[in-house]
């Protein structure tokens, strides 16, 4: 009977945390840590509920290979106790982080903000790039018929990276629309859109911005369509468990200045819209962004699927990638005709 009664003993003397074993979701890798935190599963092992007790900070690898090392936000452990084989759903984020010791030693980044080097074929280049991010996909797709091809490259710079600016940002994307499967393939159409914006962070999930953007197809006097708005958008990161996630970004603009031969684009462009994404982190993304006038019911939806084709096998770092159309003014010339196109292809951002 000595037995028992030692470990009931034992029991009474250990706190309930021990009954709580912190399990981490793991990231792909830090720039996934850093930019959304990551997931920490607290299961209660034991035969009764108990209070949350987490750790402030836990270590974990990257699916990368990459050591993290995770603060807790305090706020995600306020909630009730852990029910007996339950869990508490808590977010840590990235805290400095270093290599795993396992991996071959890699050359030190270079500082914050600073100069980097690449060394190619073609000699030596230079640049600031981890100011450097993905903003609208980058991809290139075809389809049948009258769709042809459709190619679009976008990237966004962070210009200060200290003081009042550092939410600074500028952004350029392109799209092209080439005409392949004619005799000549001509570019048919081209869409240029720098534009310029003040982002911030408003808690852990949501980010708030107001910037300009231009829009213009590079047409001469005769065909010229160049749009100038200004904007507000915010985007809401919502986790739905597991490696699930929803974003809801919606946006209100508003046209100013000349507008070339399209006076009246905002009875067919509206004054604002709304992207939806849902990701499954290292897996399939869906997305659709709808924008268009209530008042002329005139409008158009944008739809992209795409899924990472190192999953597949083979280390390919590219995504399939899909496109579909439908509305008004997928070209700017086109702007108060109706196009339907459906694409496929590939993408390097998505």
């Amino acid at each position: 009977m000595r037995y028992p009664l030692a470990l009931l003993l034992l029991a009474a003397a250990t706190p309930a945390a021990a009954q709580l074993r912190p399990l981490v979701a793991p990231p792909s890798d830090a720039a996934v840590a850093a930019r959304d935190g990551v997931d920490v599963f607290l299961v209660n092992e034991g035969a009764d509920a108990a209070p949350i007790a987490a750790p402030e900070e836990i270590e974990t690898i990257a699916k990368d290979g990459t050591a993290l090392k995770l603060s807790l936000i305090r706020s995600t452990a306020e909630g009730p106790p852990v029910p007996a084989g339950g869990f508490a759903k808590l977010r840590y984020r990235l805290a400095p982080l270093a290599e795993a010791p396992l991996l071959a030693e890699r050359a030190p980044p270079p500082p914050s903000g600073g100069e980097g080097s690449i060394t190619a074929s073609r000699g030596l280049s230079n640049g600031a790039f981890e100011r450097f991010r993905p903003y609208e996909p980058t991809y290139i797709v075809a389809g049948a018929g009258t769709s042809r091809a459709k190619l679009q490259a976008s990237f966004s710079f962070q210009p200060f990276d200290r003081g009042a600016l550092a939410p600074v940002r500028v952004a350029y994307t392109q799209t092209i629309f080439w005409a392949i499967g004619t005799p000549s393939g001509p570019i048919t159409a081209t869409i240029y859109r720098p534009e310029v914006f003040y982002e911030r962070d408003f808690g852990d999930s949501m980010k708030i911005a107001i910037g300009y953007r231009h829009d213009s197809n590079g047409g001469g006097v005769a065909d010229s369509i160049d749009l100038n708005r200004f904007y507000i958008r915010a985007n809401q990161r919502f986790d739905l468990g597991g490696r699930w996630r929803l974003d809801i970004a919606p946006e209100a603009y508003g046209f100013f200045g000349p507008r070339g031969v399209a006076r009246d684009i905002d009875r067919f462009f509206g004054y604002g819209g709304i992207t939806a994404s849902l990701l499954e982190e290292d897996g399939i993304k869906l997305q659709v962004y709808a924008r268009g006038n209530p008042g002329t019911g005139r409008g158009a939806a944008e739809f992209f699927v795409s899924y990472p084709l190192r999953r597949v096998g083979g280390g390919l770092g590219l995504y399939l990638f899909g496109e579909a159309f439908t509305g008004y003014g997928e070209q700017l010339l086109r702007y108060n005709q109706v196009d339907n196109h459906v694409r496929f292809g590939g993408s390097l951002t998505r």
